[in-house]
């Protein structure tokens, strides 16, 4: 069973959708945007991820920030933790918890993939 985090409205959460769906993968889906992140979890994606993976820096919630604001997030990790925990629009959207780790973003290849686990 696979977990994906995300928002329900978003292009890549329905690509990842189709793909598992495809594949007759089942999954539980985590709306961080109705339902929020803890810090522990963010830790876990950034700790497998990295920061720079799972911060989106291309959408519109991060531009909206100041440059003191977005300078404060990437001051230290439990600044970003803090940062994304408020702004959840700022995660890279999907995250997928497979049995193996984290997957972020969408890569067709990556989700046909998936089956073979």
């Amino acid at each position: 069973m696979f977990t994906i985090y995300g928002i329900k409205n978003c292009n890549s959460m329905k690509k990842a959708f189709d793909a598992l769906t495809q594949q007759g993968l089942t999954y539980q889906f985590h709306d961080y945007k109705k339902q929020g992140i803890d810090a522990q979890t963010l830790k876990l994606w950034i700790d497998a991820l990295g920061a720079d993976v799972v911060l989106n820096k291309k959408g519109t919630t991060w531009r909206k920030l100041s440059e003191a604001e977005q300078q404060h997030a990437l001051a230290n990790e439990d600044n970003l933790i803090e940062t994304l925990t408020q702004n959840t629009s700022m995660i890279k959207r999907p995250i997928l918890k497979t049995a193996t780790g984290y997957i972020a973003g969408f890569d067709e290849a990556t989700y046909q993939a998936l089956s073979t686990q």
